[in-house]
């Protein structure tokens, strides 16, 4: 099925096409009054520079005007292989569709809105027939039934017509359009964009780029750049400074030789100055209970960090290189991964 973009926005426009896949661009007068264009035919000739197809109105009252139009276009230095007329349905626009064909030209009849219409464009050689489905289906008429049947008139008889489904205004549509098997279908950019898009889909792509991360990256890959530290000679009040300086809700402990020997948080903050008052940040470190932090190397993959953070069920691990700590791995940092 061929997909067209239905627009006379030039910035949309070419966004689009750089898909790389559509077929061409349908537009019409009422799109380009919607856009501010005056220079009609400026515009016309820009856009067949950017796209594959480039299917344009041709207006008149009669068949003779309509096919002076054409020509009056195609003297611009249109390519008659690459541009279509679009000609409203009436009986002065098939007979005009017919000279046109007969001459070489590509014709799109459409505005069309009942089978008898479509039949008229097939025999007048139309090389594609176009109904409105979303307007037909605001006042109430079966559109799908009369695409199908324009389908299936063009498939029983043999006629060299492609059946173009329009007026698109959902996706659902273009799953219509694929349903009852037309040859093409024109969308508006709004609408294509929406096309590739499922919650179930983009759950499951950062699914995939969470568990590649956590089998490629590395701890030091993740890790914030700060490093607070304290050693047991200092005093709380101290551990508060380097949390703040560092921007973190965690401070390592460290011996002598940088080694980690505990971690002091501000949950373990909030629950000392609950139980001793305000004074306690004046105690030293050392007057803490301090136990084994949980701790991984710098170089370990991210898969061994979400391990112990499931295991241990802790919100920070102590990160080392050579057995010193050189930083902290907070649970929220694995959000990362998600992004």
């Amino acid at each position: 099925m061929e997909l067209y973009l239905d627009s006379a926005d030039l910035k949309e426009i070419k966004e689009a096409f750089k898909l790389g896949f559509l077929t061409g661009l349908t537009t019409t007068p009422t799109f380009m009054h919607r856009e501010g264009i005056t220079d009609i035919d400026g515009t016309i000739l820009e856009l067949a520079k950017i796209v594959p197809i480039l299917q344009i109105e041709a207006l008149g009252r009669t068949a003779e005007e309509i096919v002076a139009e054409a020509k009056r276009q195609d003297a611009l230095g249109l390519d008659r292989e690459t541009t279509v007329y679009k000609i409203p349905v009436s009986l002065e626009g098939v007979r005009a569709c017919r000279m046109l064909v007969n001459e070489g030209f590509k014709v799109n009849v459409h505005l069309v809105y009942t089978l008898q219409q479509a039949y008229m464009a097939m025999q007048a050689g139309a090389t594609y027939v176009c109904p409105l489905v979303g307007r037909l289906q605001d006042q109430g008429t079966d559109a799908l039934s009369l695409v199908r049947d324009c389908v299936e008139a063009v498939n029983y008889y043999g006629y060299d017509t492609k059946i173009m489904f329009s007026s698109v205004r959902y996706v659902e549509h273009v799953r219509n359009a694929l349903e009852v098997g037309v040859h093409t279908i024109t969308v508006p950019y709004k609408v294509m964009k929406q096309l590739t898009e499922n919650h179930f889909t983009a759950l499951g792509t950062e699914q995939f780029y969470e568990h590649t991360g956590l089998m490629t990256l590395r701890v030091k890959d993740l890790m914030q750049g700060h490093n607070p530290m304290v050693t047991l000679n200092n005093n709380i009040n101290d551990a508060l400074i380097e949390m703040t300086k560092g921007g973190f809700g965690a401070v390592t402990i460290v011996d002598d030789n940088q080694k980690p020997i505990g971690i002091f948080t501000d949950g373990d903050l909030r629950r000392l100055i609950e139980a001793e008052g305000a004074t306690a940040v004046n105690k030293k470190v050392s007057e803490l209970n301090i136990s084994t932090p949980q701790s991984i190397d710098a170089g370990e993959l991210l898969y061994s960090a979400q391990d112990i953070f499931n295991a241990q069920q802790v919100d920070c691990i102590i990160v080392t290189s050579s057995g010193k700590a050189t930083g902290m791995l907070d649970v929220q940092d694995m959000l990362k991964l998600k992004k």
